[in-house]
């Protein structure tokens, strides 16, 4: 079935005259599931391309992708057709033995990257755990660091994990949660200054830096991109002293910059890394990758009961190819531009309510000035009534992440929806 049977089928998806049998009741649902995500009053329960359904039928342009996940959108044939071939020949096993799905993956990525190992996981944060694991095991028997630090960045976002929360250089994830796990330093983003001086004054007795982590483009910090000459500076502190450089694209990779990986945007690249979300377009991987040199685990030493078993990396797989073979990075490129060209125009418009336009690809952040009472949220919600999704990067930065299949037209229709929402917003 091609995508636009799928959207028609999406939209037109009941009988004439046929009720839905079992009615959605936020009620219900708050009374059975932990308050941990403060929700908008929406309840989505089918999608085909970029858009998605509520269950009381309405039609949404989704601009959040399940958070830069969805890569190619909702019931894309390829996931389908993948879906439905692993799923009737093998979903799981264990790790426990050769996986042929995880091992045509784990070469997939190696040839489109600088990898050359790869561990797979369920996520994000234990991707990047795992890098952190990494890192430690290495400057214990590599650097012979009694007591490894590693520095991350202020306004970083890492993960929800108790080691991952730690590397995160953003207290208000923290709160509630000492005591944090030892060995993290943070610095300002963008600063190399800071990370001489990290460098330099954290070489104390036992303590000593190991690995800097931190990410291409920071996302949930603001939709801020790394700075190249600080990126390449980085990558030289790295090779001079052997700390390990670690990059974090669970956000940022994997096609959603315009290229398959952020530090292609930097001209530098990682000794470690991460990617999760669009990964699998939506279904749950992570992965780890690294150079052949600090690949310094043994069996025993780090594993996944789920990770890389072969139904989510015969999935990865088909959205890796299809990446590929239907040339969607161009259309990120195009696509990304068109949005911001947009974008600026819209903040010509607004020069008292919104400061700045950035991103990279289709991932892009309008920042509202600080001193209004307008917020993220509020616009987020807005938009909802218009009909489009978007998500909050922080309390003033609004944030645009589609489906990288997204076309021209739905750019200018999201385009045409966030005027109209700040034309209201603002009297």
């Amino acid at each position: 079935m091609s995508l636009q049977s799928l959207l028609e089928q999406a939209t037109n998806p009941l009988e004439p005259g046929s009720t839905v049998s079992n009615p959605f009741s936020t009620d219900s649902f708050d009374a059975a599931v932990m308050s941990t995500y403060t929700r908008f009053p929406l309840a989505l329960e089918r999608g085909a391309g970029c858009r998605v359904w509520d269950t009381q039928g309405k039609e949404y342009l989704d601009f959040v992708a399940g958070i830069a996940t969805c890569t190619l959108g909702h019931a894309h044939p390829a996931m389908v057709e993948a879906v439905t071939r692993q799923i009737q020949k093998l979903h799981h096993v264990s790790n426990l033995y050769y996986i042929p799905e995880q091992g045509e993956l784990a070469q997939w990525i190696i040839q489109h990257s600088c990898a050359e190992r790869v561990f797979f996981c369920n996520s994000g944060a234990e991707a990047n755990e795992a890098a952190i694991k990494l890192a430690r095991k290495y400057a214990h028997t590599v650097m012979d660091i009694e007591k490894p630090i590693i520095v991350t960045a202020n306004a970083s976002f890492h993960g929800r994990t108790l080691a991952t929360i730690t590397a995160t250089g953003q207290p208000k994830y923290q709160k509630y949660f000492d005591p944090l796990v030892p060995g993290f330093h943070y610095v300002p983003y963008n600063d190399i200054g800071a990370v001489e001086s990290a460098i330099s004054e954290l070489d104390e007795g036992d303590y000593r830096v190991a690995a800097i982590l931190i990410e291409p483009l920071q996302g949930e910090g603001g939709v801020r991109p790394g700075d190249t000459t600080y990126f390449r500076r980085l990558r030289e502190i790295c090779d001079e002293t052997g700390v390990l450089l670690i990059f974090d694209e669970v956000q940022v990779g994997m096609g959603r910059s315009g290229k398959l990986w952020g530090y292609e945007h930097l001209g530098v690249e990682p000794d470690i890394f991460t990617s999760a979300k669009g990964l699998g377009g939506g279904i749950p991987i992570g992965a780890m990758m690294s150079k052949k040199f600090c690949d310094v685990f043994q069996p025993g030493e780090h594993a996944s009961t789920f990770g890389g078993n072969p139904f989510v990396c015969g999935v990865a797989l088909a959205v890796c190819q299809t990446l590929e073979k239907e040339n969607i990075l161009q259309n990120v490129q195009e696509r990304g531009e068109q949005l911001r060209e947009g974008l600026r125009a819209i903040a010509l418009k607004y020069p008292h309510h919104i400061t700045e336009v950035r991103g990279w690809g289709l991932i892009n952040g309008l920042e509202l000035q600080a001193d209004i009472q307008l917020t993220a949220a509020d616009i987020v919600k807005a938009a909802i009534q218009q009909g489009l999704l978007l998500v909050p990067a922080g309390a003033k930065v609004l944030r645009f992440v589609p489906p990288l299949i997204v076309t021209e037209a739905e750019i200018n229709t999201a385009l045409q929806a966030v005027d109209q929402v700040l034309s209201t917003v603002t009297q």
